[in-house]
Order: C-alpha cells, then structure tokens, then sequence
C-alpha cells in the first residue's frame, strides 16, 4: 500500500487534492461532495458518482451484456475486485468494447465530482473498486477533460442546475421539427427525472445526453424543475388540548387475548 503523507484536505477542490495525491501515486478511494475518485499508483481507475449511470445500467440497458450476465460477473467476481476480468474471460463482452464502455462511465462520473469545483472529503488509503483494474487514466488528463466539457455545456446554455435537478417541459412549447436525439430526449422529460436518470433510460451516455438538455434548455423547452420547499416544522398544540390517559384495563385485556392466542 502506498504510504500518502500528503495533508490533501488543505486543498480547496477535490481536483487540486487529487493532483497531490497523484503526485505522491497513491492508492485509494477519495471521496467528494458528489462522487468517489478510485486511484492506483497515482493514476485514475475508476469514479462513481450518483448523478451519472454506473457501468452496469449502461451495459445492460444498452443490450452490450445480459443483466444475467452481469450480475454473475457481480457475484462470482465482486469480492476479488475482477467483475471486469470476469465479463471478458467469460465471454460475455470483448475486452474493447469492455475498455470503451469503461472510459466513458469513468468520465461521465468525473464531470460531476470535479468540473463543479467542490472540496474533497475523505480519503481510504488502499481502497479498491469492485470492478477491477480495465484502463488507468492520468489524473491531468481526467481534470481538463471535466473542465473542457464544463466550458462546452455553459457556452450552450449557462445554468447547471439543468446537471442535478428534477426536468420540467416549459408549458406551451412546440416540440416540431427537433432532431432525432433532442426529441427522444424531451420524451423523457416529465418533472421527476434528472439528467443521469434520463441518460440511464436511453442507454446512452449521461455526457451526451447533458448536451441535448442543455441546448432544450436554450431552446426555451426544458428546465430545471424548482426544488421541493422542505416540511415546515409542527406548530405548537391548539391550547385547551387534554390528551387523555392510556385505557390500561383495555391495554390488559388485549394482552391476555394475545398471549391466549
């Protein structure tokens, strides 16, 4: 295990800590507001994060690999971190095809994690993701592929909240003569959805589908959907309120009829 001296909370962005720790090559899981980093000698392997389809919902959703086949390759592989291996020793997915998919899970996940800018929280030393080594990616090169893309979505429409939230249609808005893959995307939008699980539902890549919205979005069909108003706490007792006591020989009694049963 490599040993990380690095003080990596000191960094202000999960990518500034993840520079430093690559500089070190560590080995580890780091942890930010929106996704885990999986590292091996200082080199990206893998990153999971809420807001993009796993590998898994991508493959099979996709028809690359049955669900039987993957979860087999989940049972039979997890615990030995070599699900990967697992898939293309079996014959269930070829090793390209496995590499691809691999690659753009991993960033499509990083986008969320880095391109926002948000602080690193915790890191495990030694952790190591269930789905085994398939392709390290430098860690330079995760960070300004997520700020290249980040640059990309805010020229079509500036408004990240379109990445997270909840879509809405705008009401009153013709949806004539859109191509083919904004339009299948807008028949996804229904209020409830967010983008990764529109992206999940096509089986397509979470990165391209952000593309779409955004530039619904620009076209005035699509927003975020405004965010649930948190319960408002209880209010104090109406006054002249006496709660009665507990029946206890009605309590009894239901107690012998129970242990009578």
């Amino acid at each position: 295990m490599t040993r990380v001296t690095t003080t990596w909370t000191a960094y202000e962005t999960t990518a500034d800590a993840l520079g430093a720790l690559a500089a070190e090559g560590a080995t580890g899981a780091l942890s930010g507001e929106r996704g885990i980093v999986y590292l091996e000698a200082g080199r990206v392997v893998h990153v999971e994060s809420a807001f993009a389809p796993d590998l898994g919902a991508l493959l099979t959703r996709s028809g690359a690999v049955p669900p039987d086949g993957w979860w087999e390759a989940v049972d039979r592989g997890g615990a030995q971190h070599r699900v990967g291996h697992r898939l293309v020793a079996g014959g269930t997915l070829a090793a390209g095809a496995l590499e691809v998919c691999h690659l753009g899970a991993l960033f499509d996940a990083a986008y969320f994690v880095l391109a926002h800018d948000t602080r690193a929280q915790r890191f495990r030393p030694g952790a190591v993701h269930w789905l085994g080594a398939v392709r390290s990616v430098p860690v330079d090169v995760v960070v300004r592929e997520c700020g290249r893309r980040r640059a990309l979505l805010d020229r079509i429409w500036p408004d990240p909240a379109i990445d997270t939230l909840p879509l809405t249609r705008v009401p009153g808005t013709g949806t004539a003569a859109l191509p083919v893959r904004r339009g299948r995307t807008l028949t996804q939008v229904d209020g409830v959805r967010t983008a990764a699980q529109i992206a999940s539902a096509l089986a397509c890549r979470t990165y391209h589908t952000l593309v779409e919205l955004r530039r619904l979005a620009a076209d005035g069909l699509v927003r975020a959907a405004a965010p649930e108003a948190p319960p408002l706490p209880p209010g104090p007792e109406p006054p002249g309120v006496v709660w009665d006591d507990p029946d206890t020989a009605l309590l009894r009694r239901l107690r012998d009829a129970l242990e009578a049963l």
